[in-house]
């Protein structure tokens, strides 16, 4: 099922989504399948699959969201991204999805090789995210999905012009947006509220990694061009000694994050699970029981 098709399904109740990347070890494999076992059992909306820098994992991603589709019964998104391939390859990928039975891409510009620091379009190749949205949407059946980022995309000079580029993603056939991760809801309202304001109707869905280590959300905010609030990070720097009280405080904050966004709007929330599942677990069976978006039911979403 498309996955715009999904969270219009909801009637505005929340979708929930998990993301995963291709293993490349066998112990990365282990902890993959161990998490998709468990978190199948949450029946997740729909799951997808990333593409590495470069393309590195093409065909691995491909393989993946066709398993996960075919013999889990999930739904399944396959990333795409520009990178690394010409028009040609591009097509046979997505031929190759149409004929698996996948119905939803998440198109990308992608980011360039490992020891790369400028992106480079492929000779015969796409160059933007936009062209490569417009191409499956001429050829193929597909949802069209694509991110967002509610702190301004890294390359981007500012909002007006990150928002204008978006715009134009969603006018070359993009349907769902998902937003890069945040850790301050403020950022993705402000951010819905300036898209809707530009033009941008299509549902946002948040993205949220919750934080089991200091040392990688570091990483990770440091690469993307996220921030952590200062408060959030004095407490985990204060914790940052004792594994456990991170995953705690970080499981902690996820869940009233999530909570926060559901009860004020959000359509759904996509789950960055690093290719783990013990803290996305414990966070959606808690708001599975909580169901912080029954009250706002009536009323219209602010990011739908």
């Amino acid at each position: 099922m498309r996955i715009d098709e999904i969270i219009h399904s909801k009637g505005g109740g929340p979708v929930f989504s998990f993301e995963f990347f291709p293993p490349k070890t066998d112990e990365g494999e282990h902890n993959l399948r161990q998490a998709l076992g468990t978190l199948t059992a949450l029946e997740p909306d729909f799951v997808s699959v990333t593409y590495g820098a470069g393309g590195s994992t093409r065909g691995l991603t491909v393989e993946l969201t066709k398993w996960i589709k075919q013999e889990l019964g999930i739904e399944a998104m396959a990333h795409l991204s520009c990178v690394g391939a010409t028009r040609e390859e591009l097509r046979e990928l997505l031929d190759g999805m149409q004929a698996a039975g996948i119905e939803n891409v998440l198109a990308l510009r992608g980011d360039p090789p490992r020891g790369e620091s400028e992106w480079k379009p492929h000779p015969g190749g796409l160059r933007y995210s936009t062209e490569l949205a417009a191409l499956i949407v001429a050829r193929y059946p597909f949802a069209v999905g694509a991110a967002c980022f509610p702190e301004v995309h890294p390359e981007a000079p500012d909002l007006p012009h990150d928002l204008h580029f978006l715009k134009q993603k969603v006018d070359a056939g993009a349907t769902f947006l998902i937003t890069q991760l945040f850790l301050d809801n403020e950022l993705y309202f402000q951010f819905v509220d300036q898209a809707r304001s530009a033009g941008i109707d299509v549902p946002i869905l948040p993205g949220i990694m919750p934080v089991t280590d200091v040392r990688q959300i570091k990483t990770i905010t440091g690469m993307c061009g996220a921030t952590i609030p200062p408060r959030f990070l004095e407490a985990l720097e204060w914790r940052d000694a004792d594994a456990d009280a991170v995953l705690q405080l970080g499981v902690s904050y996820a869940t009233l994050q999530c909570a926060d966004l559901l009860a004020r709007g959000a359509p759904g929330i996509h789950f960055y699970t690093l290719n783990r599942s013990p803290a996305t677990q414990a966070i959606l069976s808690a708001l599975r029981l909580l169901r912080p978006w029954a009250g706002r039911l009536a009323s219209p979403s602010a990011a739908d």
